[in-house]
Formats: structure tokens, C-alpha cells, sequence
């Protein structure tokens, strides 16, 4: 039962909740989909925080996708001593430059109070689901060695037998309690993805790539706005 609910109704609940709740969100309270940037309360920390955080979890994320898409590309590249310690050693690097910035957001948002009256209880959960996915991470990568090999062969099975609606636990029932672990926690993350900041990751504004350059032109002087005592400052827009 333990094993069934956890690797089995957990990732179709999770899954479910992710598509289900994300179409709603989108479509019903699509002016509501948003990150709710901090960064006008506070930017220095969230730069220093941001940067090793997202770099970090984007490396792991495709690194793992890549694993689940190409397990036998991964096998045949783990099948050399040396690339092999090389991926694992780059993989814990990432892991542990997303556990820094993911701690110094974390005193950031606690210590500041203009931070902390902004933050809600799902932020805080968020927040224990992350720090708990990375730091089994770590000591998976550390106490159950070569998980780039056993990910490829063990757990893409399982969890492409997910999709394919025939699921298959035999592999994970028996992993360590790390492992057991660090899958349900991308399960809960995963479910809920709609219902926190996290949405912001589906409605990414990709055609601010490929637009052109915005020209903001100021038609006052500034430094003398902030000496001004007039209620209007500039040149007044006239009606033809």
C-alpha cells in the first residue's frame, strides 16, 4: 500500500493537478499567473541568491531529462571511468551551487521584514519541498554513487511505464530511502506547480527574445524632479 500510493497515485495525482490546474489557472485567473517578483523590495541578495540557484537547478533539470529521453546515450557515456566521474562530480557541483543560492534566498526572505510580511505559507512550503529535494539529491549523488548509470537503467523504466499507463515498481520499491525519498518530493513539486510562483515557468515570455529593442526617452530632467515641488512634471500632453 505505502509503495502504491507513493509511486503510483502519487505521480498521477501530481501529474493530473499540474495539467488540470495549470489549463484553469491560466484561462480563469490568467492575469494572476506571475513569479510576484521580490525584486523591488530588495535586489542585491536575490542577484547573489537568484544566479547560483537557477543555474544549478536548470543544469540538473535537462541533465535528468536527459537521462529519461537518452538512457542509452547516458550508459554509453557513464561506460568510461573518467567521463563518468567527471558528470557525476559536474552534477554535485551544480547541486550544491543550487543548495547556496536556494539558502541565501531563504535568509533573504526571512530577515527582511518587508520580505517576510510578503510571504505565504505556500512560499515557506515551497521553500521545505525545494531544500528537501536538493539535499537528498546530494546525499544520493554522495552515499549512492553513480546515479547517472542506475537512473538511466533503473528509474527511466519506471517512470516511462508511468506514461504508457502500465506501472512497473519493482526497481524503486527496493531503493534506498534517499532515492524513495528524492522521488516523491519531484512528485509533490510537480503537483503543485499551479498553485505557487512556479506557474510563471509555463507562461515564460519567450517573445521578449526575438523583439526589438524598447527605447524609453525622458523628456525632463530628473535630477531636478527630485528637488521639484510641482504635483506634474514634463511636458503636458495636449488635445488636437
Amino acid at each position: 500500500m505505502f509503495n502504491n500510493f507513493f509511486f503510483i497515485g502519487l505521480p498521477y495525482a501530481a501529474l493530473t493537478a499540474l495539467l488540470v490546474g495549470s489549463i484553469f489557472r491560466y484561462y480563469r485567473l490568467g492575469f494572476k499567473v506571475s513569479s510576484l517578483s521580490s525584486q523591488f523590495l530588495e535586489s542585491r541578495e536575490l542577484f547573489y541568491g537568484s544566479r547560483p540557484f537557477h543555474w544549478g537547478i536548470i543544469f540538473l533539470f535537462f541533465g535528468h531529462a536527459i537521462a529519461f529521453l537518452t538512457p542509452r546515450a547516458v550508459i554509453l557515456w557513464d561506460s568510461v571511468p573518467l567521463r563518468l566521474v567527471i558528470l557525476e562530480v559536474t552534477a554535485l557541483g551544480f547541486a550544491f551551487s543550487a543548495l547556496f543560492g536556494l539558502l541565501m534566498l531563504i535568509q533573504r526572505r526571512f530577515k527582511n521584514r518587508r520580505l517576510w510580511a510578503v510571504t505565504t505559507k505556500m512560499d515557506v512550503f515551497v521553500y521545505i519541498m525545494l531544500l528537501t529535494q536538493i539535499i537528498t539529491g546530494i546525499w544520493v549523488a554522495y552515499f549512492s554513487r553513480w546515479g547517472s548509470v542506475w537512473f538511466a537503467s533503473a528509474l527511466t523504466p519506471y517512470l516511462r511505464s508511468l506514461f504508457i499507463f502500465n506501472p512497473d515498481i519493482a526497481a524503486v520499491s527496493v531503493m534506498p530511502l534517499s532515492v524513495q525519498i528524492h522521488i516523491v518530493s519531484a512528485f509533490v513539486i510537480i503537483g503543485m506547480i499551479p498553485f505557487t510562483r512556479f506557474i510563471h515557468f509555463l507562461v515564460y515570455p519567450f517573445a521578449y527574445i526575438t523583439r526589438s529593442y524598447q527605447y524609453v526617452i525622458w523628456n525632463w530632467d530628473r535630477k531636478k524632479i527630485r528637488t521639484s515641488g510641482k504635483m506634474v512634471n514634463g511636458v503636458r500632453s495636449k488635445n488636437n
